[in-house]
Order: structure tokens, then C-alpha cells, then sequence
């Protein structure tokens, strides 16, 4: 049965109008004076609706008031029709359909309303009761108390988890209740953080994309519903059913088929947006597309990139204009690079083997719309009343009630079981987590990058939102925080959040050592195969870009998006990088020989939900040149039969043998080409004293055969 809460969400225009009464027949001054407010309830069968009417006289002493229904997040809704007599109340709910009617006795100490609510022909008993100054006063004492607890908790926390600083916000009933900064932005210079003080948010940045989205979805610019390809023709994935129909929410929910394969971006801000789209085309999926839910980066930069096309305009520049300038969100930036213009930012900070220490920041500009977003607690008030208030910034409507409420609906289950018994199974909408927790019905998204790590939750239900930022990568206290700020303000009984974590992130570090104390299997004595200056050179994957191998010395060194590390000879042609920024990982990469006995491509454990990432050794950049090209251009003769080789363009070789097809030559190394599409033929090119090609060397699985340049 569709009730008040059918027509609520979707159908109030929530206006601060002038409220309409009807009086009957009685002045101003008879009419009793019942501002103030008044908590209820609505009991229909199988649940009860909690309301709370909030009833004032205007200048003429007239009464108006308004209605909060929080189950259906409606808040500040304006009454008409407003009839008071000595003994009895009656209103309406301003522009809902079905006409939902109050008609209730007022009994004697006028601190009491009782009767029915009708709408479309239903009818249930409502009760309404006058919430006294004294009650009132006890509610802000109880929410004192809880914020000086919560305080205490916070210091103590980041203290216990060795955590410099953090900034908290909550925001209440359309209130800010608490914008504080505590500890340190800057640990050598004392310096203390702030609600202006600016940290990254990390993946929080994904629901500023799907607002943003939502804003162009209103606008007719985009749909959820249409596939990449209807905005981007050349959109591929590696599954061609995946590239024929991803559409932009499949984008968004993480349900591509991919793993994530971070390690293709992480630290790349040389590749453009689109570049990395394309290179979707090569990376290896581990499930159907649609089957599961697997949280992917990439899927998101592609959905930013996708409202560039429509647009014409950055992703930052529609971020901005649709959400931060609205919202004046005027602390809030896309790169740490800007935040350390700033005179108020915090400086990132790891914990590594209970030594925290200071570290670089990780500029993430090119994967902006998955995490580059930074702000500030007192901007991120604006972000949670704006889910809060279904979209609405003041009387400004910035994304649709339609959109909001999209977003905040689950797309794709998780398939995880809850890791505690309080908290349900966890679903994903448009850039959202959400889960019941504690009976209370939450909507989050966290974040993190290096040295920063930031938690925003909002209880829709209850009107209340709370977001962390913390100046240390990977670490829990945004969610202890978050966990016992809610178990305080919702009148809960204490669980030691704390404690329940620190037993997981013991055990987990135990594991990890014991893990790395464990070393794979290694072959004792062994030797590589060549000499080390043959491992070196330049190898490619067209999904992952360049892997970069020098000979430093007596040494191999790997370079990889700008990431360098030492390799150490582990055994045969293995070698085990030590990366300085991974630490504590063990990362072994593989070298291949080919027929030849050259060394011609690596392959490395970047993504272990597929196979290992293969890297081909690339030519030397010099083999695709005019100039060096040329010099093997000309005509030359094999037993009486004829070859030429031409130049077609500036980079591109290609030989023709009397008698067969054209063939493309591709660089191999030196001055030797391989046949494309010809397995186990290439050709070298022998200089003579001009330093033109004397020579054409075939080689082949039944020979090799030399054919003489024609003079």
C-alpha cells in the first residue's frame, strides 16, 4: 500500500513557504500556543513511522509549522491548512499526493495530540507529544557528553595507533555538530591540524564523480543505462561481449570483470585519460563481465573520461562546476600539488614496524576521477548535507532526488559475509557502500593513498553524517572513529571498536611475517643465464606501458611509472626487486629467452588475479627512424631471384621476393628485423665500408641464406 512515505521521496517540493491555515472562527490571540516540538509516531500495521511536527507563529502571532519523517529522509516538509481550536488539531502535509490528513484531540494540559492520519483512504492512529524545554535541554546536554567522550576517544586513539593527526566532522539534523581538528598536520614542526586543514580523500573522490555524472544524467547529457560505446566508439575491452555492453553504470559499480591491476596507473601521470582507456583493450579479466563485484580504478577514470567526451571539458572542470562551486566548497582541490600551495595541508605519514615516519606525497592527477580529490572537514559538512538532504544545497537543487536516490540504492552485492555480527552484508550503489550497522542504515565510501586515509558515512535514517581524515595510509582509526561516534550520538552500547580491529591488524601483520619468513623456493648456486648487461634494455606491455632495465655497475636496475628498485639475482633468470617504496614485498621477475637464445621479454606478478603481466623487449627507438632505416633500402639478389626492400613512410621497412606477398619488417635489435606474421624468419642487414647495407641475411628454420646487395 502506497502511504505518506510513497509520495515523499520523490514528489514534495521542499519550499520554505508561507504555510495556509484555516482557523475556525477563532482570533489570533484565542488560538492556543502550541510552538514548540512535538515527536510522534504513525502506527501502521507491521511498523511504526516515527515523526516529529515542529510548530512557531509567524510575525502576525498566526501559527505555521513543518514535518520531519526520518525513516524517508524528509526533513522540514511545510504544513497547510492548519485548524486549531480550544480541543483539537488538524493539518495537512503541503503538496503530497493522496491529501495526508492530521485530525487529532488536544487534551487538556496542551501537551498531547491524539487521533488519526488519513491518506488515499487509509486510515491509522497517530500520537503526537509536546517535547518539553527541560527535555530539550536534556538532549544537547546528552549530545555534550557524548562529544567530550567522543573527544577523548579521538586522542586517545590516534595516540594508541600512532596515528599524527586527523580532522572529524558531524553534521546532525542539518547542523554542524562538531568540525575539529586533532593532533598534528606536521609532526616536526608542531603544527596542529584544523577544520581547514587539507587532506586527501582518496576513493571518496568516486562519489564526487557519480554526483557529478548525475548532474550531466539530469541534463540530458548522459545516461546510466547507454553503453560506453554509444559516447566512445573505440571503447574495448578484452572480452568483446564486456565491450559491446559496458554501459556507463556497469562503470561505477565495479562489476567489469576486471581485477584491479593498479599497478598499470599507480604513479603513471605521463599517460592521458584517454591512453588509458585504450589500453583496456589489453588487460586480463578473471571473471564474466556482470558476474562480481571486484573493485576496479580504472572503471571509474573511464566513467570521468566519458563525461569529458560529452562535455568538452576536464573532469576536474565539471567536478568544480557542478558540485564544488555549488556546494562552496572553495577549500577542496584534485592535486596535491595544489594542496601544498596551501597554507593549512597535512603532510603524509606511514607506519612502518611501529616507526612512523614521513613520506612523499603520491600525485594521482591522471587517475583524478578514482581518488585525486583533497579537502577539509569544514567543506566536507557540505558534501554529507547534500546526500542528506537528497541532493538539495539550501533552497538549490544540485543533483536530482531521482539521482541521489540512485546513488544511494544498492546495484551490485558484494558477496562477502559482514565481519562482525552487528553489521550486515555490504552492497554498492553508484559510488557508495552501504550496510545496516547496529540497526542504523549506512551509506560510506572510504579512501586511501599514500599517507592518507579518509572515511565519509552518512545514516539517512537518523540524519546524521560523520567523515574522518587521517595523515596515515592504510590505517583503521577513520572507522573506529566513525563507529564510535555513531554508537555515542544514537544512545548505543559502547563496543571496544578498538580492540576488535587491533586483534585483526595483529593477526594480519603475524601472518605477513610469518609469510615473509617463509621463502619460496629457491634454487641454491644457480646462475644466470647470460651475462647481466644482456638482461638490460626497454621491454613493453601494451596495457601496462614500459618496463625499464639498466646496468648500474655491477648491478640490474628496474624502473617502472618512475618506481626504480635493485634487482638481486634469485635464482636461473630470476631476479627479486627491492623496491624501496613496497618494502615489505617480495617481487620476483622472470626473464625469457627466445629461439635465438636472446634475452626478449620479463614477465612480473603486477596483478595476481591473472597470469604474471608479460613485458616484450622493445627495439632501440633508433630502428624506427629515417635515417637509420635507409641505409638498408635498395635491391638486392638471392640465387638469381630478386628481393627489395623499400621504405614506405618514415619508419615502417618492408622486403618483397619475386613471387610472394610484401612482408613488413619489425624491428628486432642491432640491424636485424623480424617478418611480421612469419614465425622464426627475420632478416639482418650486413653493412659495407659506406655504411649502406651490403648484404640481406634470411634467416630461417631451414637456413640461413645470404642475398647480396645489386650495385
Amino acid at each position: 500500500m502506497k502511504l505518506l512515505i510513497a509520495g515523499l521521496v520523490s514528489k514534495v517540493a521542499l519550499l520554505a513557504a508561507v504555510l495556509l491555515f484555516t482557523l475556525s472562527s477563532l482570533s489570533a490571540q484565542e488560538v492556543p500556543d502550541l510552538s514548540g516540538r512535538w515527536d510522534g509516531r504513525i502506527e501502521i500495521p507491521g511498523m511504526t513511522l516515527e515523526i516529529t511536527v515542529h510548530l512557531s507563529r509567524d510575525s502576525a502571532g498566526m501559527p505555521q509549522g513543518t514535518i520531519d519523517i526520518p525513516q524517508q529522509q524528509a526533513q522540514g516538509l511545510p504544513l497547510t491548512n492548519l485548524a486549531l481550536t480550544k480541543d483539537s488539531v488538524s493539518f495537512e502535509i503541503l503538496n503530497i499526493p493522496g491529501q495526508p490528513h492530521f485530525k487529532g484531540k488536544l487534551n487538556s494540559e496542551l501537551n498531547e495530540i491524539a487521533g488519526d492520519f488519513s491518506q488515499g483512504g487509509s486510515i491509522f492512529p497517530y500520537r503526537l507529544s509536546f517535547v518539553e524545554e527541560a527535555q530539550l535541554a536534556g538532549e544537547q546536554a546528552r549530545l555534550d557528553s557524548s562529544l567530550a567522550q567522543l573527544r577523548l576517544f579521538i586522542d586517545s586513539t590516534l595516540k594508541n595507533w600512532k596515528v599524527p593527526g586527523g580532522a572529524v566532522v558531524i553534521v546532525k539534523d542539518n547542523k554542524v555538530v562538531l568540525s575539529e581538528g586533532f593532533g598534528y598536520r606536521s609532526v616536526k614542526d608542531s603544527l596542529p591540524v584544523t577544520s581547514r586543514t587539507i587532506f586527501a580523500i582518496g576513493s571518496s573522490t568516486k562519489a564526487f564523480t557519480t554526483a557529478a555524472l548525475g548532474v550531466l544524467a539530469d541534463e540530458g547529457k548522459i545516461d546510466w543505462d547507454k553503453t560506453v560505446r554509444h559516447y566512445y566508439p573505440e571503447f574495448k575491452m578484452k572480452d568483446d561481449f564486456a565491450s559491446q555492453k559496458m554501459t556507463v553504470r556497469d562503470l561505477v559499480t565495479h562489476r567489469s570483470g576486471l581485477p584491479r591491476h593498479d599497478l598499470s596507473w599507480y604513479n603513471n601521470n605521463t599517460t592521458s585519460r584517454r591512453e588509458f582507456v585504450n589500453r583496456l583493450a589489453y588487460l586480463e579479466p578473471n571473471a564474466d563481465f556482470r558476474a562480481t563485484f571486484q573493485y576496479q580504478n580504472l572503471m571509474f577514470l573511464t566513467a570521468g573520461f566519458v563525461a569529458e567526451l560529452v562535455t568538452g571539458r576536464s573532469w576536474e572542470e565539471i567536478v568544480k562546476e557542478k558540485i564544488l562551486d555549488p556546494l562552496g566548497m572553495t577549500n577542496s582541490n584534485f592535486s596535491v600539488l595544489e594542496s601544498q600551495k596551501s597554507p593549512d595541508y597535512a603532510l603524509p605519514y606511514r607506519d612502518e614496524d611501529s616507526l612512523v615516519r614521513e613520506i612523499p606525497f603520491r600525485n594521482i592527477t591522471a587517475m583524478g576521477p578514482a581518488g585525486s580529490i583533497n579537502s577539509c572537514a569544514d567543506d566536507m559538512t557540505k558534501w554529507m548535507m547534500l546526500h542528506l538532504n537528497k541532493g538539495k544545497a539550501g533552497e538549490r537543487q544540485i543533483v536530482s532526488e531521482t539521482q541521489i536516490a540512485q546513488m544511494h540504492t544498492p546495484q551490485m552485492a558484494i558477496g562477502q559475509s559482514p565481519r562482525f555480527p552487528e553489521r550486515s552484508p555490504v552492497s554498492y550503489g553508484l559510488g557508495w557502500f552501504m550496510e545496516a550497522n547496529r540497526g542504523h542504515n549506512r551509506i560510506y565510501h572510504g579512501g586511501n593513498i599514500d599517507g592518507f586515509s579518509a572515511l565519509v558515512s552518512f545514516y539517512p535514517f537518523d540524519n546524521v553524517g560523520i567523515t574522518v581524515l587521517v595523515n596515515q595510509d592504510a590505517s583503521a582509526v577513520p572507522s573506529l572513529i566513525t563507529h564510535r561516534a555513531s554508537d555515542l550520538l544514537f544512545g548505543l552500547e559502547p563496543i571496544d571498536w578498538s580492540a576488535r580491529m587491533k586483534t585483526e591488524v595483529d593477526k594480519a601483520r603475524e601472518e605477513q611475517k610469518k609469510a615473509q619468513a617463509r621463502e619460496p623456493d629457491r634454487v641454491k648456486g644457480s646462475k644466470p643465464s647470460h651475462s647481466l648487461a644482456d638482461y638490460a634494455g626497454e621491454y613493453e606491455n601494451p596495457g601496462y606501458g614500459t618496463l625499464t632495465v639498466k646496468l648500474e655497475g655491477k648491478n640490474l636496475q628496474v624502473e617502472y611509472n618512475g618506481i626504480v628498485g635493485m634487482l638481486e639475482h634469485w635464482h636461473y633468470d630470476v631476479f627479486n626487486a627491492n623496491v624501496k617504496d613496497f618494502p615489505a614485498q617480495r617481487l620476483l621477475l622472470t626473464f625469457n629467452m627466445n629461439s635465438k637464445g636472446d634475452i626478449d621479454r620479463v614477465s612480473a606478478p603486477f596483478e595476481l588475479a591473472t597470469p604474471e603481466i608479460v613485458f616484450a623487449r622493445k627495439p632501440s627507438q633508433e630502428m624506427k627512424s629515417a635515417a637509420f632505416l635507409s641505409r638498408f633500402v635498395g635491391e638486392y639478389e638471392l640465387s638469381g631471384q630478386a628481393i627489395k626492400v623499400e621504405l614506405k613512410g618514415d619508419s615502417v621497412l618492408t622486403v618483397t621476393i619475386t613471387g610472394q606477398p610484401t612482408y613488413e619488417l619489425v624491428p628486432y635489435r642491432g640491424n636485424e628485423f623480424n617478418l611480421k606474421d612469419v614465425t622464426g624468419v627475420s632478416v639482418e642487414f650486413r653493412l659495407g665500408s659506406d655504411g649502406k647495407a651490403a648484404q640481406a641475411v634470411f634467416k630461417q628454420p631451414n637456413g640461413t641464406f645470404i642475398a647480396e646487395r645489386k650495385k
